[in-house]
């Protein structure tokens, strides 16, 4: 079977998870603290003179709640600096081309190996990607249906790699009804449903979408391309007509045309490198020589050849006729030696 136009489009992952930040914002719920949270305290200034902050403070005695600072965001029970609201700015508009273009870069990547495998799937008894199967799966009502299929697949490893990874969220998200964390299965994509979601919605991990309702936040959980995808025959089919080609635009995204590589050679070192290009580039500027230190030829024996070479040579004659002098005069300064250590000898007798 031939692969959709849709597979075809570039993999754009900065387009992806700018899309998949603005599309999570949309599912937020407003929350801000109280109005009168931090002040519903008694409390007054001390006035100054008293060398004590002017902060208010709570009011009457008896207590060591008494004289302590309160209202201010420093002091303990006060409010908070710029107290939350619920009008804040909680969902984002997102442009449709770029939902769209996201959407297909998240295609794309499914049919990608490396990409599958990457994210974290098991694709190591896997026949080949896409995992496309027959129309019959959309009629499935028994789970254990859906279990033997995704065996004859290679694809119930995914699905116990899922089932394994189920535990107790660590942080308050455990308080707030989110007390599991799990990692995602395989995502189920069908055409029609006559019975399916009953045979997969308890498989720990596995996620189903009709094909024209595919959601970036399915396709790409976390805005990490390369999910697992088992598409049924006419949902796979139908991808033409929902993105279009490269040739013909969608007929059923009005005015939609499916987005082109920008760049059709990924390999940059090689265009860069090619004939066309470099005849017609400016040569390689040359980096300028930064001029070493200055020695003094008094001093520096190297910078002293540099101006007179035979200076080395003259060197060395001078080195040779000093040490034959020394080897010469050594004799006669052992023989001059020798009698006043004999004298001194005798006198210490």
């Amino acid at each position: 079977m031939a692969l959709p136009g849709v597979f075809l489009a570039p993999i754009r992952d900065d387009i992806v998870s700018f899309v998949h930040t603005n599309m999570r914002k949309n599912k937020r719920q407003p929350y801000a603290v109280a109005d009168n949270a931090g002040g519903q305290t008694s409390a007054i200034s001390w006035g100054t003179g008293r060398a004590v902050a002017r902060i208010p403070r709570v009011s009457g005695g008896g207590t060591g709640r008494s004289g302590q600072g309160a209202y201010g965001n420093m002091c303990r029970g006060g409010r908070m600096f710029a107290p939350t609201k619920v009008w804040r700015h909680w969902h984002r508009r997102i442009n449709q081309n770029q939902r769209r273009f996201a959407t297909a870069s998240a295609i794309a990547a499914t049919a990608l190996p490396a990409l599958v495998q990457a994210r974290g799937h098991r694709v190591a008894h896997i026949a080949e990607i896409p995992v496309v199967v027959d129309d019959g799966i959309e009629k499935f009502q028994k789970t254990k249906d859906a279990v033997r299929l995704l065996k004859q697949l290679g694809v119930y490893t995914d699905v116990q790699k899922s089932a394994a990874s189920r535990k107790i969220r660590s942080g308050q998200g455990k308080l707030r009804n989110r007390r599991h964390v799990q990692r995602r299965g395989p995502l189920i994509v069908f055409n029609k449903d006559e019975g399916i979601h009953k045979a997969f919605r308890n498989l720990p991990g596995v996620n189903l979408v009709r094909v024209d309702g595919l959601n970036l936040l399915q396709l790409a959980p976390g805005s990490h391309l390369g999910r697992l995808i088992v598409w049924s025959q006419s949902a796979f089919k139908r991808l033409d007509s929902l993105f279009g080609t490269h040739r013909v635009p969608s007929a059923e995204k009005n005015g939609y045309n499916l987005p082109r590589s920008t760049v059709t050679i990924a390999d940059l070192a090689r265009l860069l490198k090619s004939n066309e290009i470099q005849s017609v580039i400016r040569p390689r500027i040359a980096r300028p020589q930064k001029a070493g230190p200055k020695h003094n030829p008094l001093t520096n024996i190297d910078a002293l050849v540099k101006l007179n070479p035979y200076a080395a040579t003259f060197k060395r004659l001078r080195t040779l006729a000093s040490t034959k002098t020394a080897t010469k005069a050594a004799p006669k300064a052992a023989k001059a030696a020798a009698p006043k250590a004999a004298a001194g000898k005798k006198g210490g007798k």
